[in-house]
């Protein structure tokens, strides 16, 4: 988006960055709050740095809004595999492997770098800048859908979706996960809060401290796998989307996912259980055994429904045939 002088009248009697966003709804309040703070708006001809300003009805209201910065992260040509892609927003149907964010000891190779190259100037901005809107992330090694905004307006409405935790029925998103064992009851709920853990910083843990956030996920068996049974195939549908919270909470109920080396390495000993084909399809899958499967959300321009399915990839295909063959 090139800088541009916006210029309008106030409405009604409001405070000042909400004004605007009623105003000029293709650009997020957040960014005119900065707008504000940074002196880039005026009002009767009177700069205004505070946001909680009240403007009148009829008001000049003027802001000059300057062209979206390069993002910082750097362009790369990165193969995706695009669902669907408007003006506004893009699906993607993430590989395992492929981080979302650029990080530390993750600078480049990631989903950001390889949209800041596909999408180029279709993206308008987030916050002012350059960059695609990543409003709910998948760890590196869970594969499947991913929804990412290209502009502000949009960016505001998928995080408000997410924020309300599908509570309001806009917003679901389920998963397919490969545990070991079988749960004692066929479909269930967890509802455990979530907190880094103070054993070690790199992982999450089940908390009651006051500092954890509230996670619940539901889950639903699919299928007992094995002769004996030793796995289980289940839908996780999240109520909440905490960092790990699936393979935290699994492993919480004593279910861990298969491959999960933070979460379930105190079931590696059950792949002795296991057929040589099942012991070799966990090997080549070298992951956690979770793969985001469906994703629905409300269109935040069109308010249209949206809802996508991704099939499980070749890799977790070929575990779960091979465990249910698995007759030890």
């Amino acid at each position: 988006m090139p800088s541009e002088l916006l210029e309008t009248s106030a409405a009604a009697a409001d405070r000042l960055d909400k004004a605007l966003s009623v105003a000029f709804p293709e650009v997020s309040r957040a960014r005119f709050q900065a707008l504000i703070a940074e002196g880039a708006v005026s009002v009767e001809g009177e700069t205004v740095t505070e946001t909680r300003h009240k403007v009148k009805p009829g008001d000049r209201l003027r802001v000059f809004l300057p062209e979206a910065a390069p993002a910082l992260p750097q362009a790369e040509n990165i193969a995706l595999t695009i669902v669907f892609e408007d003006k506004n927003l893009i699906v993607i149907d993430k590989p395992a492997g492929l981080v979302v964010h650029p990080g530390a000891g993750n600078e480049t190779g990631t989903l950001v770098n390889a949209l800041i190259a596909h999408c180029g100037d279709s993206l308008s901005g987030i916050g002012g800048v350059k960059r695609p809107g990543i409003v709910h992330r998948l760890d590196k090694g869970t594969s499947g859908l991913l929804v990412v905004a290209k502009n502000d307006r949009a960016h505001h409405g998928l995080s408000e979706q997410f924020a309300a935790h599908g509570r309001d029925g806009r917003l679901e998103r389920s998963y397919l996960a490969i545990v070991w064992g079988v749960p004692e009851r066929r479909a269930g709920t967890i509802a455990a809060a979530i907190d880094r853990s103070t054993a070690n910083r790199q992982k999450m843990a089940v908390s009651k401290g006051a500092n954890a956030r509230e996670a619940v996920t539901h889950y639903e068996l699919q299928e007992v796998l094995g002769k004996p049974p030793v796995a289980s195939l289940l839908r996780c549908v999240l109520e909440t989307g905490r960092t790990h919270q699936i393979r935290v909470h699994m492993s919480h109920i004593g279910h861990p996912l298969l491959g999960d080396s933070v979460y379930g390495s105190g079931f590696q000993t059950s792949a002795k259980k296991l057929s040589d084909d099942a012991r070799q399809a966990l090997n080549a899958l070298n992951r956690q055994a979770l793969h985001a499967t469906s994703l629905g959300f409300e269109h935040p321009l069109t308010g249209k429904t949206m809802q996508f399915e991704s099939p499980a990839p070749e890799e977790f295909g070929r575990l779960l045939s091979s465990l249910r063959l698995n007759n030890t």
